[in-house]
């Protein structure tokens, strides 16, 4: 339950720091793409700066979550981040959330509820061997130099969609390097988890994730970047603990309802991205 809590909070936190870093980006012209400049132009900007404390909040819940229980677990409960935005923003500014928001919330919500029920994922191995690391950042690697490849060739919602699938990829390996280093921190303490080396590559890991996801925000609507976001965090999340950390998930006729679960949550992205609530938030004022 600790773990599920602090994922709730994490999917929170992280959902509106992509509604503040987004308002940020839209005040970027498109020449500053993958630029350096670009975050130089993001760091002048309260609002971004805003979102960037949000983003070190939702760290530490993450940290907490991954440490108290399964990646499989954790990982695919921040699908929720975007309704949980849409309605906290709702409520601040006082508008009221309309059907289509309501139906959207809940393709997202039953989405994660019938994905978790059938997949039923089971906790494996708390750490990895530092040897199983090589093959794993190699293809990491090799995946997402390929997507921003890809991305350059292109403009607007596909470039965005690329990028946000780029940094899904990093956050996901964010996710599964933080694991591995606070299982240090159970073992030998603080002095034991600031030697290991997976507590630096997290830190790498996360201002790339962090860098691509500002580049995919700024290249297109939010559209195109959240679905890639949010299930390619998931289910690249998941392929993580099914390999490196021998977590196990139902296969055989369950892969039915599972992809259902997965049709259902990026419906309901989809949706809610598409509402007036989710373009009115991410209009710059």
């Amino acid at each position: 339950m600790i773990s599920v809590l602090f994922a709730v909070l994490t999917a929170l936190s992280n959902g509106s720091a992509s509604v503040l870093q987004r308002r940020a980006a839209m005040e970027v012209p498109d020449s500053e793409a993958m630029r350096l400049s670009l975050m130089t132009r993001l760091v002048r900007q309260k609002v971004w700066l805003a979102g960037i404390g949000l983003v070190i909040v939702a760290a530490v819940c993450q940290a907490i979550a991954l440490a108290t229980g399964p990646i499989a677990v954790v990982q695919p409960i921040f699908v929720i981040e975007l309704p949980l935005t849409l309605l906290v923003a709702g409520l601040v500014m006082r508008v009221r959330a309309d059907a289509t928001v309501w139906s959207g919330v809940a393709a997202v919500t039953a989405g994660l509820a019938l994905g978790m029920a059938a997949a039923a994922p089971v906790e494996g191995r708390d750490t990895v061997e530092d040897l199983a690391w090589i093959p794993a950042l190699l293809v990491t690697g090799g995946f997402e130099a390929g997507l921003i490849v890809a991305a350059l060739r292109t403009r607007g919602n596909a470039r965005a969609a690329l990028l946000g699938l780029a940094a899904a990829c990093g956050y996901a390996l964010t996710a599964a390097l933080m694991k591995d280093a606070m299982a240090n921190l159970d073992d030998g303490g603080v002095v034991a988890l600031l030697a290991s080396w997976q507590l630096y590559a997290t830190a790498a890991a996360g201002v790339g994730a962090l860098f691509l996801l500002q580049n995919a925000l700024q290249a297109g609507s939010l559209v195109a970047v959240q679905p890639m976001l949010t299930l390619g965090d998931a289910l690249i999340s998941i392929l993580y603990g099914v390999t490196l950390f021998d977590e196990e998930l139902r296969t055989g006729w369950w892969l039915v309802p599972e992809l259902v679960a997965l049709a259902l949550i990026a419906t309901g992205c989809v949706r809610l991205a598409r509402t007036p609530l989710a373009r009115g938030t991410l209009a710059p004022r």
